[in-house]
């Protein structure tokens, strides 16, 4: 018995249907959208209604002469000690790397000592120096003639107190930022650059350096917009930097509240321009490095591209 099979199917029920791009719901997404804006909107209105803020003493000393020196000096002491910190930090992080283990496990103990301590303490002891040394000088060795000296209060004054304290304790974090980028350079491009016949600070320059940065800029932003908020720390010390200078006129005016608010908006000022800074950064060393994530844009153009494929 023959069976007879129906062979006669249309070419276009062999096509696949045209594929819709469907949203989908997220409902938990919804609810932490209404619940983020419900507490910024009590937020703001709290800032707005509650005269306690005195948003007009806010606003007579924001560009306080005393202030605005204060915000001068804490901006210098932010370029300087990050800008010493990151120079001794890349000598410490080539001595970290040395193959000589004397000069290894010295840089090893450096960093031990400044990570370990706090940036206050630290700040406090280079203050309080002249109680171990009262006299600081340079002379020959065996009994010789002093080159240079003189007491150590008037050597290490507060601007030489407070840089010398920020810039050896961020020299220590800048040490590990840098060794981390120069380890993950694969040793194989090294090694390739060297078979070339490059010589070992072309290889460094051109292969090593570039490589390095992309993981060193990173956090190094970091440590800058850190660096800037830790020399408030110096207002132990008298240093009349941002927050103390505002410490000064609240402690006369007795406008405490408003005060501290003119210091926090001037911080929030430079550390926005600063995270503007890092991103551009960033986004220039890091062409390339990173693959294209597809938008909803992309993905619904490709869908629409496909199907127009599937329906000729």
């Amino acid at each position: 018995m023959t069976t007879s099979v129906d062979h006669d199917v249309s070419p276009d029920s062999s096509r696949r249907p045209p594929t819709e791009m469907v949203q989908l719901k997220h409902p938990g997404r919804v609810i932490g959208a209404v619940f983020a804006l419900l507490l910024a909107f009590l937020l703001f209105r709290s800032f707005l209604t509650n005269e306690n803020y005195e948003w007009e003493v806010v606003g007579e000393y924001l560009f306080n002469e005393q202030i605005m020196l204060g915000l001068g000096r804490t901006l210098i002491l932010t370029a300087v000690a990050m800008t010493v910190g990151i120079l001794f930090g890349i000598v410490l992080a080539t001595c970290r790397l040395s193959e000589n283990k004397v000069i290894s496990l010295a840089a090893g103990a450096y960093l031990w000592f400044f990570r370990g301590t706090p940036l206050l303490i630290q700040l406090v002891f280079w203050y309080n120096l002249s109680a171990l040394y009262p006299h600081l000088g340079i002379s020959l060795p065996f009994g010789g003639p002093e080159l240079w000296g003189g007491e150590t209060n008037k050597i290490l004054d507060l601007w030489f107190v407070a840089l010398l304290g920020l810039s050896l304790n961020e020299s220590a974090y800048m040490a590990e930022i840098v060794r981390g980028g120069l380890l993950a350079v694969p040793r194989q491009q090294t090694e390739a650059a060297k078979a070339l016949g490059m010589s070992s600070w072309l290889t460094f320059r051109r292969i090593v350096l570039p490589q390095a940065l992309r993981v060193i800029v990173p956090p190094t932003g970091n440590q800058v917009i850190g660096m800037l908020k830790h020399s408030s720390l110096v207002s132990v010390i008298a240093l009349p930097e941002l927050l103390y200078s505002a410490q000064l006129i609240y402690s006369q005016s007795f406008q405490t509240i408003p005060l501290l608010i003119v210091v926090a908006l001037w911080y929030l000022l430079c550390t926005t321009v600063l995270s503007m800074i890092q991103s551009r950064i960033e986004r220039y060393y890091g062409r390339g490095s990173h693959p294209t994530t597809p938008t909803k844009k992309s993905l619904r153009q490709r869908l629409r591209t496909r199907n127009e494929e599937v329906a000729k």
